[in-house]
């Protein structure tokens, strides 16, 4: 059985575009894949950060992996920082990684650009993210299409490892879906659907109550064209709606635009706020019944038990690949 691997920063409440690119689609690969779900706390304190509300994200995200449907019988769900293996891992890669290709990574010219000081962290943080995939010889990677680079670096860095020490790495492959991976943002569709969007009408919440989602729908940009139909280049508000609505409904888009023939955008848009509404509910009951009972912490105790032992194995690999520590007699 193959492995997957999939890591995500508790930096706040998933949007519906991670549920639907992400976490809905993790659902299914647990049944054919051996998954590992790792929440990365480590590489959120590359930014400044407050410890409670840190913890506090990283326990609520954990519940919504579980609520949205993730097994912990068939899944590893666990927290990066109760792994050591991983600052280990990451530590060993930083001295395989070069600084110039670090520096050429996208994000961090993008997170620090006009910024007086910026974090190590941040320019190093790549290798970690390579030490958490290839501590669990991942074949898959799920990612969009904004982490290409950091798989192809991490492939990189795999092969370079793999060569001038020992073959023990697992070249993985990035998993991209190609239906839903990319959610866009109900004000600006041209533009990723973003928990970080200044305009909070951008983006759905996961735990967003009916009337917030409902408004929000409702103020969702489309055209003055008023009908139903899937054209990203020139309808692109509307092309967003109906991806929504088709991936939570499992329904074909020809089949919904031909629903909405003769009807206006109004009618549509109140219809894909109940199909949101519907979807989140049963999802945000299961939430709310996880972080009030010790439920979560039994499974994250669980998790990081499974993820210890065979991430412990693998730095011991690389430790004896690279001659750290005593040759024992």
């Amino acid at each position: 059985m193959k492995t997957i691997f999939s890591g995500i920063q508790p930096s706040g409440t998933i949007t519906l575009g991670n549920y639907i690119g992400a976490m809905k689609q993790f659902v299914d690969l647990q049944e054919e894949y051996n998954c590992y779900f790792c929440i990365v706390d480590q590489h959120a304190i590359t930014v400044p950060q407050d410890r409670l509300t840190l913890r506090q994200n990283t326990r609520s995200l954990a519940a919504l992996y579980i609520a949205s449907g993730i097994d912990p019988d068939k899944a590893t769900l666990f927290i990066q920082s109760e792994v050591p293996a991983h600052a280990q891992a990451g530590w060993m890669l930083q001295c395989v990684a070069y600084i110039g290709e670090l520096e050429r990574m996208t994000q961090f010219k993008d997170k620090s650009a006009g910024k007086e000081a910026v974090s190590a962290g941040l320019l190093t943080y790549p290798p970690l993210m390579a030490a958490d995939i290839l501590l669990y010889n991942a074949d898959l990677v799920p990612v969009g299409d904004d982490q290409k680079q950091h798989i192809e670096l991490t492939r990189d860095l795999a092969e370079r490892f793999n060569k001038k020490y020992n073959d023990i790495f697992t070249i993985p492959e990035a998993r991209i879906a190609k239906v839903g991976a990319r959610i866009m943002s109900l004000q600006d569709p041209l533009k990723k659907m973003s928990k970080s969007d200044v305009n909070q009408k951008g983006f759905i919440s996961m735990l967003d109550t009916p009337k917030q989602i409902e408004k929000k729908i409702k103020s969702a940009v489309t055209d003055s064209e008023g009908i139903v139909k899937y054209d990203k280049e020139n309808k692109p508000g509307i092309s967003n709606l109906l991806s929504i609505y088709s991936i939570l409904t499992n329904r074909p888009i020809n089949e919904i635009e031909q629903s909405y023939e003769g009807k206006g955008y109004g009618d549509f848009k109140a219809d894909v706020a109940q199909v949101v509404i519907e979807a989140v509910e049963p999802i945000q009951a299961r939430y709310n019944q996880l972080m009030e009972s010790s439920e979560l912490d039994a499974i994250l105790d669980h998790g990081a038990e499974k993820a210890n032992r065979a991430a412990s194995k693998m730095v011991k690999k690389m430790e004896n690949a690279m001659g750290l520590g005593r040759k024992r007699k």
